[in-house]
């Protein structure tokens, strides 16, 4: 009897242990279910697209048993729940539902799609992720305001340079014949986009006339170019008149053609020819073409002040020419090189004899002079006896002069 119970006594024993090992087993592995569980974070990054593009949403996590993945809006509509599609709107597609990932894509993006969006992992507690979508604006092509063709010389205008739609707010920049200038900016806000402006002030002449004015628009939605619009002015003024001439020294017999070049817009055509305030004489040898009078063979009959006069709507204005035909056989003939060579030679050797000679002169006068002057110094004890002995030399020399009658 006390063997019976000592061996039940054991196998109760035995089996308290084995329950209780698999009870801490249990505990140990819902324990481990729950740290997982908490461990798992969803991962998503922001993105930026510009208006108009595609933006794909992505979601991944590292380690998942099968705990769904969910995208949500800015409003916080669901977008996607798994590969189940929560929203309707055409724009918005599934491109891959796993355990471990769920990516959708937005198309044809407007500003309005701009926001935070978040992605959902539905364990105990949920865990979520958020992910802003930044949406550039475009700048719409620029347009230039405030200019009238034509313009007359003297005219002052303000030409001004407008593009919206820009999200940033774009960069406007002016350029004259591609170099570029200042302009004065203004920007504006309207809604999530703005509204830039630049103007310049311009004082028209006729250096403008033909010059291209380009406003270009630069922003971080145009990555490979560049919106630009481009005017042309276009400026009337009064002509001004120049005549070239085919020679420089006209003469007798030879051909001369002269050539009106008036400037002016609107061009100043055709052109008038006079010869002193009158009409052209002997049209038979003078020809006129349009703009060119020609002599085929000058005489000193043509000589005289040739005028050229040109007209627009704006005004008038005149060139003139003075034509002095002279005869090929009065002209000096070429100047003799070795000639004024052998001139110049001999004139320059005659200076240096001469100064050689002027310079041996004063050397020699100037040291007998001083020799003249040391004469009965060199005996006297004083300066006066030299003084009187040198003037007693004067008057000796005065009594060896002979006469010769």
């Amino acid at each position: 009897m006390m063997v019976k119970q000592h061996m039940l006594f054991t196998l109760y024993s035995i089996c308290g242990i084995v329950l209780k090992d698999i009870l801490a087993i249990s505990v140990a592995a819902t324990k481990n279910k729950v740290r997982g569980a908490q461990g798992q974070f969803p991962i998503v990054q922001n993105m930026t697209v510009t208006e108009g593009g595609i933006a794909n949403l992505t979601c991944r996590v590292e380690h998942n048993d099968n705990t769904s993945l969910q995208w949500s809006n800015p409003a916080q509509q669901t977008l996607f729940f798994g590969d189940k599609k929560a929203l309707r709107d055409n724009r918005i597609e599934l491109v891959r539902a796993t355990s471990q990932e769920l990516t959708i894509s937005i198309s044809e993006v407007t500003l309005a799609d701009e926001g935070m969006y978040t992605c959902s992992l539905f364990t105990m507690p949920v865990k979520t992720a958020k992910a802003f979508l930044t949406v550039l604006g475009v700048p719409k092509k620029p347009e230039i305001n405030g200019l009238t063709k034509p313009l007359l010389e003297g005219d002052q205008i303000t030409l001004t340079c407008v593009t919206s739609g820009s999200k940033p707010a774009a960069d406007v920049r002016w350029f004259k014949n591609e170099k570029e200038i200042k302009g004065a900016k203004e920007v504006n806000a309207s809604g999530k986009t703005f509204t830039v402006k630049s103007s310049l002030q311009l004082l028209v002449n006729r250096h403008d006339d033909g010059v291209a004015y380009t406003c270009r628009v630069d922003h971080v939605s145009l990555t490979a170019t560049h919106e630009e619009t481009t005017q042309v002015l276009e400026v009337h003024y009064a002509p001004y008149v120049e005549i070239k001439h085919s020679i420089p020294a006209p003469l007798e017999g030879q051909y001369l053609k002269l050539e009106c070049v008036p400037h002016g817009n609107p061009s100043p055509d055709p052109v008038l020819w006079t010869k002193d305030g009158g009409e052209l004489p002997d049209l038979d040898r003078v020809i006129v073409e349009g703009r060119e009078l020609t002599f085929m063979s000058l005489n000193k009959t043509d000589n005289g002040t040739y005028r050229c006069e040109a007209t627009n709507h704006l005004g008038t204005s005149h060139a003139e020419y003075k034509l002095v035909v002279k005869d090929p056989n009065a002209l000096p003939g070429p100047p003799d090189h070795a000639l004024i060579g052998g001139i110049v030679a001999v004139v320059v050797f005659a200076t240096l004899c001469l100064i050689i000679v002027l310079g041996r002169y004063l050397a020699r006068h100037k040291g007998t002079y001083l020799t003249n002057e040391a004469k009965g110094a060199d005996d006297a004890p004083d300066a006066d006896t030299a003084i009187i002995n040198a003037d007693g030399n004067h008057a000796h020399a005065e009594e060896k002069k002979e006469y010769f009658i």
